[in-house]
């Protein structure tokens, strides 16, 4: 059985530092999304609240392949509110916070830009990390940095696919690699390892970055023209 956890008041969230957020699809449609999980890390530097809200899908069609990653189901979601009903809610939570996390956030960063594209409402402005990138960093001798990979090697607790699980998790990477680098808070975290926040605003999106990536195009954007469109 699919366990909903509603998103908490506001009020209750004061202090936040970040939201984690994981995005379940049914499909590769664009607002097809079946499930959100959320997770809160308070001031305190631990998860504070999580959330999640089961979505039906602007377009019912399952695909098969979806299914069996994550195991919802359309007759699931069939009397769920469409993703503009829970975006009110939400909202609000991701004005107040100043920083948003996905593991593998350009997934779950393009889903959120689709799925606000195909209702007609406008893209957010916030900042946003991607904890693949933070692992990466941290751990580079990891086999891996998939979510369970990481997940075992800090010892947190994953029911993967299961959305509220993902984005803890998500969130326990973050706070993992502040504890181990002796990072004070976020702000300190990114430059010891080299990592540039993305940032969504309507109309406009910028990837969050390694170290790494923007070494290879600012050498790529030396080179000559034709050499850059081989």
């Amino acid at each position: 059985m699919l366990t909903e956890r509603p998103i908490p008041d506001l009020a209750e969230t004061t202090g936040t530092t970040a939201i984690a957020l994981d995005f379940e699809t049914a499909s590769a449609a664009p607002g097809a999304v079946c499930s959100i999980g959320l997770a809160w890390i308070g001031g305190a530097g631990r998860v504070t609240h999580r959330a999640h809200r089961l979505v039906r899908p602007r377009d019912m069609r399952f695909a098969p392949m979806n299914i069996a990653i994550h195991g919802i189901q359309p007759h699931d979601v069939e009397h769920e509110p469409e993703f503009p009903g829970i975006w009110d809610e939400l909202l609000p939570h991701l004005e107040a916070t100043p920083l948003l996390l996905a593991h593998n956030a350009p997934f779950d960063i393009g889903v959120l830009r689709d799925v606000l594209t195909a209702y007609g409402l406008p893209w957010p402005s916030l900042r946003f990390l991607c904890t693949v990138k933070i692992a990466r960093a941290q751990w580079p001798d990891l086999p891996d940095h998939k979510l369970p990979t990481v997940a075992g090697h800090l010892g947190l607790d994953l029911d993967h696919h299961a959305a509220d699980s993902d984005a803890a998790a998500c969130a326990g990477i973050a706070l993992g690699a502040m504890a181990e680098s002796g990072a004070a808070g976020f702000d300190d975290l990114l430059p010891r390892l080299g990592i540039q926040a993305g940032k969504l605003e309507p109309g406009y999106h910028e990837p969050c970055t390694s170290a790494s990536q923007r070494r290879a195009a600012f050498r790529r954007q030396r080179l000559p023209a034709w050499l850059r469109q081989r």
